[in-house]
């Protein structure tokens, strides 16, 4: 079911939060949201760190959440990049531009 089809008084906005969250399930069966296991990632990260001096956290984790991202959207539009870019809030050609950087056009 997609957002679109849910009753809605916000047309094009999802109908919940539940919708909002991305959440997936772990081993144990408990939801985690994708907040939740990027906070958890970043934590191990630092923690190997052990202090040494580290930039471009923020560039790091956008290439690593980036590439799935738009390769699933792809996938869910069946590579319909008018629909991959109204979902993704961006413009036509500025997603083309990132599926060409990450390798998947």
């Amino acid at each position: 079911m997609t957002a679109e089809t849910l009753t809605n008084d916000n047309p094009g906005m999802p109908a919940n939060d539940e919708i909002n969250q991305l959440q997936t399930v772990n081993g144990s069966g408990n939801s985690v949201t994708l907040r939740d296991s990027v906070e958890v990632a970043l934590k191990n990260y630092f923690q190997q760190l052990d202090g040494a001096p580290v930039t471009d956290v923020y560039q790091l984790v956008l290439s690593e959440v980036e590439a799935p991202l738009l390769e699933q959207v792809m996938k869910y539009t069946r590579n319909n990049q008018t629909k991959a870019s109204t979902m993704l809030g961006l413009n036509r050609g500025t997603l083309r531009k990132k599926l060409k950087q990450h390798g998947l056009l």
